[in-house]
C-alpha cells in the first residue's frame, strides 16, 4: 500500500516567495509525468525525509494535492543544500502501476570477500543498477553476495540473478564488484656508494700535489 503525503499547489514561483516557503519548513516541488503537465507543488519536508528514510528510494507514494485528488508518484529527483544539509527541491513523477518504468536501485555488497581476507581490495565501481518493472516491483536495494570472490576475481551484471518481477536494463559485461591484488611497494635497498665522495677528495689531493 502505498504511503500518503499532503502537498499545496504552488502559484507564486518567484525567489521571495520560495524562500518564504522554506522558512515554514516546507519544500517546492514539482510533479510531472507522460500525461500529466508539470505542477509546481510545496511539500513538508520532514514529512519527505521520513517517507524516503522509512520506506527506500523507490516507494510507491500517493501524493494528495489540495483540490486535486491524488496522484501515484515516485521521488524522481531531489537537491539538497550542501552547507546546511536541507533539502531545497523535489521533483515527483507520475507512475502507471500497470506499465513498466525504469529505475535506479542501489547495490549492496553481502558477506567478506575470500579475497579480501588474503589481503585483496574489494572494489566496488558500480553503486546503483537500473532495474525495468512495474512501480510496485521496484526492489528497494539489489544483494550482491562476494563470499566466494577471490583476488584477481570480478562480477559483472550478467552473474547477478533477477528476481522474477524485474529484470536489469544496462549491459550486461558492466563490472560490479572486484577484487583486486594488494599494492606492495618496494622500498630500495640500494645503498650509496661511500668511497664515492673519498675517490673525488683523493682525486683533488692528488691535483694539488702535482702542482
Amino acid at each position: 500500500m502505498a504511503v500518503t503525503l499532503n502537498a499545496k499547489s504552488r502559484e507564486n514561483l518567484k525567489k521571495s516567495a520560495t524562500k518564504k516557503l522554506r522558512a515554514t519548513g516546507l519544500v517546492p516541488a514539482v510533479v510531472y509525468g507522460k500525461s500529466e503537465a508539470a505542477r509546481p507543488i510545496s511539500i513538508n519536508e520532514l514529512e519527505l525525509v521520513k517517507t524516503v528514510r522509512d520506506e527506500g528510494r523507490n516507494a510507491i507514494i500517493s501524493l494528495k494535492v489540495e483540490e486535486s485528488g491524488s496522484l501515484d508518484v515516485m521521488l524522481h529527483d531531489y537537491q539538497m543544500d550542501p552547507i546546511r544539509n536541507e533539502l531545497v527541491h523535489a521533483d515527483f513523477f507520475v507512475v502507471n502501476m500497470k506499465e513498466e518504468m525504469e529505475a535506479p536501485v542501489p547495490i549492496r555488497l553481502v558477506g567478506e570477500a575470500v579475497g579480501a581476507k588474503e589481503g585483496g581490495v574489494v572494489q566496488q565501481p558500480l553503486f546503483e543498477l537500473t532495474v525495468r518493472a512495474k512501480p510496485r516491483d521496484i526492489p528497494e536495494e539489489i544483494e550482491v553476495n562476494v563470499e566466494a570472490l577471490a583476488i584477481g576475481d570480478s562480477l559483472t551484471i550478467a552473474d547477478l540473478s533477477a528476481a522474477a518481477d524485474y529484470t536489469f536494463a544496462e549491459d550486461p559485461e558492466t563490472t560490479v564488484v572486484t577484487v583486486t591484488a594488494p599494492t606492495v611497494v618496494e622500498e630500495s635497498t640500494e645503498e650509496a656508494d661511500e668511497n664515492a665522495e673519498p675517490e673525488v677528495i683523493n682525486e683533488k689531493k692528488e691535483a694539488s700535489e702535482e702542482k
